[in-house]
């Protein structure tokens, strides 16, 4: 089944309730529809709403966020979408409405511009980096795959710049000085062990935007955002800004002798989206982020069968299980596509499988723990949700996960984050 090029999506007609990705295009060539599972227009069952609502309560107190918005929707049983928390340790409402960074996701869809220009015959997938990015000379047997792959051999620039991304916010970066830092680092041979490399997608954006002459934020609103009519979601330009109109705050917690300072964390709401970029950039909220998590798990936006994205995954490391492993700017986690990371102020993660559209987005609202717990807390609320009963007239599928929820809830408890008093002044 093919999926008409995005550049002449502009005349599409499509309509959709909450995750019924119905998109529709027409051109000389014809039309193309694309329809998901049928989802159940109904609550999740009150026994799984509870058990999810108290693994959220969980990871709530475990990561120090105030707050967190969470979407779990279970095509043969029902859906869950809500905010739980308050804004910041004070109050503020929270509304599932609210936009926020989405982190790691901007992989999936710097990625998706890689393949869609792949397939429209303006790249090549095994073209080599120097092509399009220059003072990457040393890069000159790394394709652009790799760098979507995590093949590069590239190294991350998050443990480096991580300091003065917390402490200059509005400070507006170049994607190449940003990568710099990860290229600086001992490297491996590309194409052949998967690393989490930021400084990869990085020049993936750089190398997409010369090899078209767009912007990054015009490709992904021209290959992603607008033929999924992703309303809230984009990547936005480098001037200092909250992630929308209607933001969720974001923020972090300073640390202190012995842990953090949980009474009193740091609003980072405002921030340039360059420290993100091609990597991290993209801005959304609940719905959007669980509508494109479901259209690309299942890889709508493809012109062509072939290549696979997510066909050949390599494992995430020695110690991970062997049914955690990444490809294409994702991670699968069994059967299961979707990213996780994140940025200052906010931990995201976003999972979907893609033979029944059973899909899981959260954001918690406070960065302190990288990514960890969001990843976690996405994984328990699966586990919770995959065995939810059939609506009335539905059937469930086989379907099952690799993992229980009972592992994560625990070990988001362990992994909580210890709150210490600040110093008497």
């Amino acid at each position: 089944m093919q999926l008409l090029s995005s550049r002449r999506w502009r005349a599409a007609a499509a309509s959709a309730a909450v995750l019924a990705l119905v998109l529709t295009g027409c051109s000389s060539e014809g039309s193309f529809t694309y329809t998901p599972p049928a989802q159940v227009d109904g609550a999740l069952p009150d026994a799984t709403v509870d058990a999810m609502q108290a693994a959220v309560d969980n990871a709530l107190t475990a990561s120090g966020a105030s707050g967190a918005i969470v979407g779990v929707w279970v095509p043969w049983s029902g859906s869950w979408v809500t905010a739980s928390g308050t804004q910041d340790r004070d109050g503020g409402e929270l509304s599932t409405d609210m936009t926020f960074r989405v982190a790691d996701v901007t992989r999936l869809m710097t990625c998706d511009v890689l393949y869609a220009l792949a397939d429209e015959g303006t790249v090549k997938l095994d073209a080599k980096v120097p092509k399009y990015v220059s003072g990457v000379a040393d890069m000159k047997d790394v394709t652009l795959l790799d760098l979507c792959n995590g093949t590069s051999g590239a190294g991350s620039s998050e443990a480096t710049i991580k300091g003065a991304l917390l402490n200059t916010p509005e400070r507006i970066w170049s994607p190449l000085e940003l990568a710099g830092y990860g290229l600086g680092r001992e490297r491996v041979a590309p194409a052949t062990t998967f690393r989490d490399s930021d400084a990869g997608y990085l020049l993936l954006g750089l190398a997409l935007e010369r090899a078209t002459g767009m912007s990054a934020s015009e490709l992904i609103a021209e290959y992603v955002t607008e033929p999924l009519e992703l309303a809230a979601t984009s990547l936005p330009g480098s001037m200092p800004a909250a992630p929308g109109d209607t933001p969720m705050n974001g923020h972090y917690m300073s640390a202190v002798e012995g842990g953090y300072n949980c009474a009193a964390p740091v609003d980072i709401t405002t921030l340039s989206a360059s420290s993100g970029y091609t990597d991290s950039g993209v801005v959304s909220n609940i719905t959007d982020l669980g509508r494109y998590v479901q259209a690309e798990a299942k890889q709508v936006l493809r012109t062509k069968d072939t290549p696979a994205r997510f066909g050949a995954p390599l494992p995430i490391s020695e110690k991970s299980p062997s049914w955690f492993q990444a490809a294409g700017g994702a991670y699968l986690a069994g059967s299961m596509i979707g990213q996780q990371g994140w940025v200052p102020g906010y931990a995201t993660a976003a999972y979907s499988d893609p033979a029944t559209g059973f899909t899981v987005a959260v954001v918690l609202n406070d960065s302190t723990a990288g990514s960890w717990i969001a990843q976690q807390l996405s994984w328990e609320l699966a586990a919770i949700a995959s065995k939810a009963p059939a609506a009335s007239g539905q059937t469930a599928p086989e379907f099952g996960l690799p993992f229980t929820a009972e592992q994560y809830h625990e070990s988001i408890t362990k992994s909580a984050l210890a709150c210490v008093p600040p110093p008497a002044e």
